[in-house]
């Protein structure tokens, strides 16, 4: 795996094997699963993972800055391999997750800094539709 190594960042040094296998189900996944879909794809690889350890997994993960969590709504976390500024749109009809990212993101994070004036850290779009597949069914 290339990218930000296999070493970690957070306390807790090298990724153990099964920390190992929650990161390749999340980075080779083309959606961005939740903690049960990653424990069934890693379970498939490693048939002893419990849960728990899936769960503990994807806390160190994303302290580490190897994930991203996302949250949308009340429904479950979903998880992203990519850990560059990006943003989503959701489907709300099935809850379909894609990337995407605007150019103009700059701009809409200096006018909402004015509008709240807050100081930004940083500022994630959530854009919430039809994805093609739900509009192509009426």
């Amino acid at each position: 795996m290339a990218g930000r190594g296999d070493q970690g960042g957070a306390p807790g040094g090298a990724l153990t094997p099964q920390r190992r296998a929650v990161l390749r189900v999340i980075r080779e996944s083309a959606e961005h699963p939740t903690a049960n879909e990653i424990f069934e794809a890693a379970r498939r690889e490693l048939p002893s993972i419990s849960f728990a350890t899936v769960y503990n997994s994807l806390k160190y993960l994303t302290g580490a800055g190897l994930v991203r969590e996302i949250h949308f709504g009340k429904g479950s976390s979903r998880y992203d391999g990519e850990t560059e500024r990006h943003d989503h749109a959701v489907c709300s009809r099935c809850g379909r997750l894609s990337d995407f990212d605007l150019a103009e993101t700059s701009q809409l994070l200096r006018a909402a800094a004015r509008r709240s004036r807050f100081r930004p850290e940083s500022i994630h779009l959530t854009l919430v539709g039809l994805c093609p597949e739900c509009q192509g069914k009426g």
